[in-house]
C-alpha cells in the first residue's frame, strides 16, 4: 500500500531532509527541523506521488488518501490540544505547496483554514482579541476565495480599499474588530453573488478544496513559466504541507518574518532579514507593507525609524540567532528561514537552502571552507556556473553624474538602464523587439514572472529585501530596487512621479541595485572587478577539472578578455570576421568580383598583410598558448552589398558597372547557403583564398616565433569537411605554406592541421578522416542543424512550442541533444581515437559554454571546450563540476 501522508512535529517526524523528491523541499526540511527538536508547528505532508496521481486521474485523489489525512489531522489535534472544527477550541491549519526545487511565490497557499462563524468565536476567546479573530477570518475568505474558488483577488482588495477610505484609515492596522466584521460580510456577499452559492463553512470541505487547489497550482501559468526559466521538470510535481497555524497577528508581542543565515546579496556572515509586527507570513513576502530589519545594525544602516526585532523582541532575536546557527551548521549551507512569533514564542515555519547572488555564492562557499564547514570540492560544486554571468555585467561608472529620482532598498545588485514599462506583458513584448526595459510596479506578484525575466531591471514602490521582487530578481541576476515608497505609480496612465518629476512609459531610467538608487537617463557603465574569493574558487576549479577551456575570439579586445578570464588558448578564430573591417572589405569585394585567378590573387595580395598583422597580434596575446584558426567558412555572397546604393558604390570602387555587380551577386546567390558553396568547398574551388590565409598564418607565426621562440602555436582548421579526400586535397597546400615560412625565417616550429566535425557524414567517417587530420573540433552549431534538419536562424518560432509540449526537453542549440547529436560526437570520438590515438579533440560551438553540454563533453572524453570570452569562467567551473560529478543547477 502506498504511503501518501507523512507526519511531523513534537520532536519526531516520519520523513527527513533526504526525502525531498517525495516530500518536496519544504516538507522534507520541516521533518528534519522537527527531528532536530526545533520549535516546528505539527503537521503532515501529502507527497509528490499524490500530485502525480491527481493529474494522472482527472484531478482526483486516491481512495485511501482521505482516511490517511484524517489520521494525520488527529495527530495534530492531539499535539496541539485543539479540535479541527471545534467551536470552543478550534485548530486552524495552513495549506502550502512545496516542490522538490524552490519556486518562491509561484504556487498557492491558504492560511487560517478551518474558520467559520462558530470557530471564529473560539479563536477570539482563545486569543482574547476579537479584532485578531475577524482579521484572520477576512484573510482566510480572501485567500480561499482567490485560490480555491477562483475569484479575482483584486475584487477583495477593492472592498478593503473602499472600507479604509470610507473610515479615513491609512493602514490595515487601523481597522477595528467591527470594521473587519463588516468587511467579512461584504466578502461573503461577493462570493455568493459571483458563485451563486455561499462561502463554505464546513472545515473538512474547506480542507479538501484547498488541497485540490494547491495541487492544481503546480500547473498555473506562472509556475509553468518559472519551471521553463529554471529548467525544472514538470513531472517532478509538488508536495502539499498541512500545518497547525501559529499567529503573528495577535498583537504587538507577535510577529512574522524571513531570515537568511548570511546576506544573500553579498555573502557577509551576518543574520539578515526582515519582519513585521502583528502580521501574517504572506504580508512580508507579498510586499503589502514595508517590513523592518532584524538587527539594530541593519536598521541604522538603512536609516529606518521603526525598531528592529533585536530592539523590540530581544529574547526572540537571540533565540532566532541560535536556531539559524544550528540550521546552518546542520545543513552546511546558507539557509532561508520563515518564522512566526506568537505571544513571544518563536516558531519555525520553513528552512531551505537560500537563493543568493553569484557574488554571495562565491563568498559563502570560500568562507565556509575557511570555517571548516565544507571542503574545496563541495565549495566548487555549490556555485551554479551560469550564475557567474552576474559577475560580468556592467555597473555604473564612478564618474557618471547621478540624477537620483528616488532611493529605495538595494534588493538585488547590478545596474541596468532601459525604458520604463508598467506591466509584465509590455516588458515581454518590448524585450522581444530588442528593447532594454525596466519593469516598474507598485509591487510585483508571481504573475509578473515573465516580465521580470524579460526586463533588465525591476523597481517596486512597496516591498522589502525579501519581497517577491527581491527574491526573484536575485535568482535571475536582475538588478532590483524595492520599497521606493516615494514613487507615485499610475500604471493605467503609464506614469511614475516623484518630487515633482513625472516620467512616462518608454522614458529611460537607470537603476543601481547595490545602492537602491533610481536615476533619470542612461548612465555610463563599467565592467566589474572580480574579487579575491572569485580567484580562489576558480583556482580550486582549475585544480579539479580535466577539460581544457579555450575561447572563441579573433579581435584583440576579445582575445585579451579571454586571456584575462583564464582561457588556455583560442579554440576558434573566425577569419571571416576580420574581413568585414571597413579598411579591408573593399579588397575582399574586389577579390570576389574578380573573374580570373590572376585578378583574385592581386586582391588577395592586398589582404594578406592585413591578415598577417591580425594573426601576429593574436599569437603575441596568447603567448605560447594554442590558437586554432578556421579558414574562410561563409559563402562569398555574404561579403557583397544588397542595396542599389551599395551596388553603385562597389561598381565605382572596382571599375565596373552596377549591373555587373548585381550579376555577380546573382551568380553567387544560393537557395540554401548553409549547405552550399562554403567552407572547404571554397578552398577547393578557389584554392588561392586558402593559400593566402595559410601563408598569412605561418608568416605571422614565423615572425613572432623568431622574436620569441614558442610564442606562436598555430592550429589550422579546415571547415565543413565531409570526406577525407577534401582534407587531403587542401592539407598539402597548408603544409607548403608552413614549410616556406619556416625556411624563409630560418626557424622551425610545431603546428597542427585539423578539421571541424560539423556534418553527420564526417562524424560517421571520423576514423577515415583522422588518418589525415591531427585534430577534430566539433562545430556543434552546424552539426545540430544538419542532424535535425533545423535552421538555427528560423527554428526559434516553433522550438518553444516543441519544448512546452515535451517534444524537446531543451533548445538543442542551447544544450546539446545527447541522444542524437551527442551520439554522433561520441561515435566520432571513438572512431577518431581508434585511428589516431593521440588526436586532439575539442568543441567550438555555442555548446562549449553551456554547463549541461560540458557535462556531456567531459563524459565522452574531449580534451577541451571553447566558448565566448565572457563564458570562460562559466566553462571552467562547469568543467570542474563535471569532473567531480556534481554539476550545480541555477536557482
Amino acid at each position: 500500500m502506498t504511503k501518501w501522508v507523512y507526519a511531523f512535529g513534537g520532536g519526531v517526524a516520519e520523513g527527513d531532509a533526504a526525502m525531498a523528491e517525495l516530500l518536496g523541499g519544504k516538507g522534507a526540511n520541516l521533518a528534519e527541523m522537527a527531528s532536530l527538536g526545533l520549535p516546528v508547528p505539527p503537521g503532515f505532508t501529502l507527497t509528490t506521488q499524490v500530485c502525480a496521481f491527481f493529474f494522472g486521474h482527472g484531478q482526483t485523489f486516491p481512495e485511501d488518501l482521505r482516511p490517511a489525512v484524517e489520521t494525520a489531522l488527529g495527530k495534530i489535534e492531539d499535539s496541539i490540544g485543539a479540535g479541527f472544527g471545534d467551536a470552543k477550541n478550534p485548530l486552524l491549519v495552513s495549506v502550502r505547496s512545496g516542490g522538490r526545487a524552490s519556486m518562491p511565490g509561484m504556487m498557492d497557499t491558504v492560511l487560517n483554514l478551518g474558520l467559520n462563524e462558530e470557530t471564529l468565536a473560539g479563536l477570539a476567546a482563545a486569543g482574547g482579541d476579537q479584532r485578531f479573530a475577524w482579521d484572520s477570518y477576512r484573510r482566510f475568505i480572501q485567500m480561499y476565495g482567490g485560490v480555491v474558488l477562483g475569484l479575482d483577488h483584486d475584487r477583495f482588495e477593492e472592498l478593503l480599499a473602499f472600507a479604509k477610505e470610507d473610515a479615513g484609515y491609512g493602514f490595515d492596522t487601523d481597522m477595528t474588530a467591527e470594521d473587519w466584521r463588516e468587511l467579512v460580510g461584504e466578502y461573503k456577499d461577493l462570493v455568493a453573488a459571483e458563485l451563486g452559492s455561499p462561502f463554505p463553512d464546513d472545515p473538512l470541505e474547506q480542507l479538501w478544496g484547498a488541497l485540490g487547489a494547491v495541487f492544481k497550482s503546480w500547473m498555473n501559468p506562472r509556475a509553468i513559466t518559472y519551471r521553463a526559466i529554471h529548467a525544472i521538470p514538470e513531472d517532478w510535481g509538488t508536495a502539499v504541507n498541512v500545518q497547525a497555524m501559529v499567529f503573528g497577528n495577535m498583537g504587538d508581542d507577535c510577529a512574522t518574518g524571513v531570515a537568511f543565515t548570511r546576506d544573500p546579496a553579498t555573502g557577509e556572515n551576518t543574520l539578515y532579514g526582515e519582519f513585521l509586527v502583528n502580521a501574517q507570513g504572506e504580508d512580508v513576502v507579498a510586499g503589502i507593507r514595508t517590513p523592518q530589519p532584524l538587527s539594530s545594525a541593519a536598521r541604522q544602516a538603512n536609516g529606518g525609524a521603526k525598531p528592529a526585532l533585536e530592539e523590540c523582541l530581544p529574547e526572540v532575536y537571540a533565540e532566532l540567532g541560535g536556531v539559524c546557527e544550528t540550521l546552518e551548521r546542520h545543513y552546511r549551507d546558507m539557509q532561508d528561514i520563515e518564522f512566526t512569533v506568537q505571544k513571544g514564542r518563536l516558531w519555525m515555519l520553513q528552512t531551505r537552502t537560500g537563493k543568493r547572488t553569484a557574488a554571495a555564492a562565491i563568498r559563502i562557499a570560500v568562507e565556509m571552507v575557511g570555517e571548516g564547514l565544507i571542503d574545496e570540492k563541495i565549495a566548487v560544486s555549490r556555485v551554479a556556473p551560469q550564475s557567474l554571468d552576474q559577475l560580468l555585467h556592467p555597473t555604473i561608472a564612478p564618474d557618471a553624474e547621478r540624477k537620483v529620482l528616488v532611493t529605495g532598498l538595494p534588493a538585488s545588485p547590478g545596474a541596468a538602464s532601459g525604458g520604463i514599462v508598467f506591466s509584465a506583458d509590455d516588458a515581454e513584448a518590448r524585450a522581444a523587439r530588442g528593447e532594454n526595459v525596466i519593469l516598474v510596479r507598485v509591487e510585483t506578484s508571481p504573475d509578473d514572472i515573465h516580465g521580470m525575466h524579460a526586463a533588465r531591471g525591476i523597481v517596486t514602490a512597496r516591498g522589502g529585501m525579501t519581497s517577491h521582487a527581491a527574491v526573484v530578481a536575485r535568482g535571475m541576476g536582475r538588478a532590483c530596487v524595492a520599497g521606493a515608497g516615494a514613487l507615485d505609480i499610475d500604471a493605467a496612465a503609464g506614469t511614475m512621479s516623484v518630487a515633482g518629476v513625472t516620467l512616462n512609459t518608454g522614458d529611460v531610467i537607470t537603476i543601481d541595485g547595490a545602492t537602491g538608487e533610481v536615476m533619470a537617463g542612461a548612465l555610463a557603465m563599467v565592467s566589474p572587478e572580480l574579487t579575491a574569493e572569485f580567484s580562489t574558487l576558480m583556482g580550486w576549479a582549475d585544480k579539479f577539472r580535466r577539460l581544457g577551456v579555450r575561447a572563441n575570439a579573433e579581435t584583440p579586445a576579445d582575445v585579451k578578455a579571454a586571456a584575462d578570464f583564464g582561457a588556455e588558448g583560442i579554440g576558434l578564430a573566425r577569419t571571416e570576421h576580420m574581413f568585414f573591417d571597413e579598411a579591408r572589405i573593399k579588397a575582399v569585394r574586389e577579390m570576389i568580383m574578380a573573374e580570373t585567378e590572376e585578378a583574385r590573387r592581386a586582391a588577395l595580395t592586398r589582404i594578406q598583410p592585413m591578415q598577417e598583422a591580425d594573426f601576429e597580434e593574436i599569437f603575441r596575446l596568447m603567448a605560447g598558448l594554442p590558437v586554432t584558426i578556421r579558414l574562410l567558412d561563409p559563402p562569398l555572397h555574404e561579403f557583397l552589398p544588397s542595396t542599389d546604393d551599395e551596388f553603385a558604390k562597389l561598381a565605382a570602387e572596382t571599375g565596373t558597372t552596377p549591373e555587373a555587380v548585381k550579376r555577380r551577386a546573382a551568380a553567387l546567390h544560393e537557395t540554401n547557403p548553409m549547405l552550399g558553396h562554403r567552407g572547404c568547398r571554397l578552398g577547393i574551388t578557389y584554392p588561392e583564398i586558402y593559400e593566402m590565409q595559410a601563408r598569412a598564418i605561418f608568416n605571422a607565426a614565423a615572425k613572432v616565433n623568431k622574436e620569441r621562440p614558442g610564442t606562436a602555436c598555430p592550429e589550422v582548421m579546415i571547415p565543413l569537411i565531409a570526406t577525407r579526400a577534401e582534407f587531403d586535397r587542401l592539407k598539402p597546400m597548408i603544409d607548403r605554406a608552413a614549410a616556406d615560412a619556416m625556411a624563409a625565417a630560418g626557424i622551425s616550429f610545431d603546428y597542427l592541421v585539423g578539421t571541424m566535425i560539423e556534418l553527420p557524414r564526417a562524424a560517421l567517417l571520423a576514423g577515415d578522416i583522422a588518418e589525415s587530420a591531427a585534430f577534430f573540433s566539433f562545430g556543434t552549431n552546424d552539426l545540430t542543424q544538419t542532424t535535425f534538419g533545423l535552421s538555427r536562424d528560423d527554428s526559434a518560432r516553433f522550438l518553444e512550442t516543441y519544448r512546452r509540449q515535451g517534444i524537446f526537453e531543451a533548445d538543442p542549440f542551447v544544450s546539446i541533444d545527447v541522444a542524437g547529436v551527442g551520439e554522433l560526437v561520441r561515435m566520432a570520438v571513438d572512431r577518431g581515437r581508434a585511428a589516431r590515438p593521440g588526436i586532439k579533440l575539442g568543441i567550438c560551438g555555442e555548446h562549449g559554454g553551456d554547463p549541461a553540454s560540458i557535462e556531456f563533453f567531459e563524459a565522452v572524453g574531449l580534451d577541451y571546450v571553447s566558448c565566448s570570452p565572457y563564458r570562460v569562467p562559466v566553462a571552467r567551473l562547469a568543467a570542474a563540476q563535471a569532473a567531480l560529478g556534481a554539476v550545480a543547477k541555477p536557482d
